[in-house]
């Protein structure tokens, strides 16, 4: 009998467009994927291959950029975070797929933490864009969505790189993909791209007109450069309080990912080189994905060698 492969992508924010690039990678050596589970964005990656919209995810993210991105922010004043993200899974449930997770062509979860008891919670059942919407709720950043009684948020606080998750679901073999082993302890923060002059993008006219939306009213409130303090490291004041917010999880989930892959290594982990993309630079995933994709390349090798 044929092994079992399994995936377990990672939480990373935006690095984890490379988890396209390994699956790819994988497409390409014709190895199939039997298994598909992911914390935070890795959950979005992992559902998207297990609806069979990876295609459509992969162009739609290569086509990313600041202006268009400002679209799917739904900012608002801060209650238990700064963003909603209503516009970003209605948007995918509206283009890509919301599909029950039971229905999927290949056995999917995600991870998401439970708020009041700080337990990770599986979630194997039900509309994928919830689940997905529930596992990237970065605190203080997403609010948390409210399921079935519970509030959850981002599953890489209890459970960064889902391995055990994926054995569980009958995984013979875990290709585990770490998006955050390299970058602790290096001075990595670049400046993200500033918005486009006079609210010009280009791609769509929507984004354009939300984003001289948004110029007006923090303009009515003289804080037209709310934005820019919240989402943008500036060198000579330090870093926003995004990056502040998202890299101390990321401090927490790199000790988190150590001990547990510690405790049950996967068959093959994977490490993508990834320390100079920033956690809110969705629009470099042309050079993500390639990085994803190199970093499974390498160990081609010794996942045949286990498959044999």
């Amino acid at each position: 009998m044929a092994k079992k492969v399994g995936i377990a992508l990672g939480s990373g924010s935006a690095r984890g467009w490379s988890h396209i690039g390994v699956i790819r990678s994988l497409q390409e050596a014709e190895i199939p994927i039997d298994v598909a589970c992911g914390s935070s964005i890795g959950a979005l990656v992992a559902g998207s291959l297990a609806s069979g919209f990876l295609d459509p995810l992969d162009r739609w993210a290569r086509k990313l950029t600041w202006s268009y991105l400002i679209g799917f922010m739904d900012v608002m004043i801060p209650r238990s975070g700064l963003i909603e993200g209503e516009r970003m899974t209605n948007y995918f449930r509206q283009n890509l797929s919301d599909s029950n997770i039971e229905d999927l062509a290949i056995p999917f979860a995600a991870v998401a933490t439970d708020l009041k008891t700080g337990r990770e919670v599986f979630l194997r059942e039900g509309s994928l864009m919830d689940a997905i919407r529930a596992s990237i709720s970065l605190p203080g950043i997403f609010t948390p969505y409210r399921r079935n009684g519970q509030w959850l948020v981002d599953g890489g606080l209890v459970n960064p790189v889902p391995v055990s998750l994926c054995r569980s679901m009958g995984a013979d073999i875990v290709i585990a993909v770490n998006l955050n082993s390299d970058i602790m302890g290096k001075p990595r923060l670049r400046r993200m791209a500033n918005p486009p002059p006079n609210g010009r993008n280009g791609e769509n006219p929507q984004v354009q007109s939300r984003w001289a939306a948004f110029l007006n009213q923090t303009a009515q409130k003289g804080n037209l450069t709310l934005f820019r303090h919240l989402f943008q490291e500036q060198p000579e004041k330090g870093p926003s309080i995004f990056d502040v917010m998202a890299t101390s999880v990321y401090i927490m989930q790199d000790r988190i990912t150590r001990q547990q892959l510690t405790v049950d290594p996967p068959d093959i982990l994977v490490k993508p080189k990834l320390s100079d993309i920033g956690l809110l630079e969705f629009n470099r995933a042309d050079e993500a994905i390639a990085e994803g994709k190199l970093a499974m390349d390498r160990m081609l090798p010794k996942l045949r060698d286990l498959l044999d």
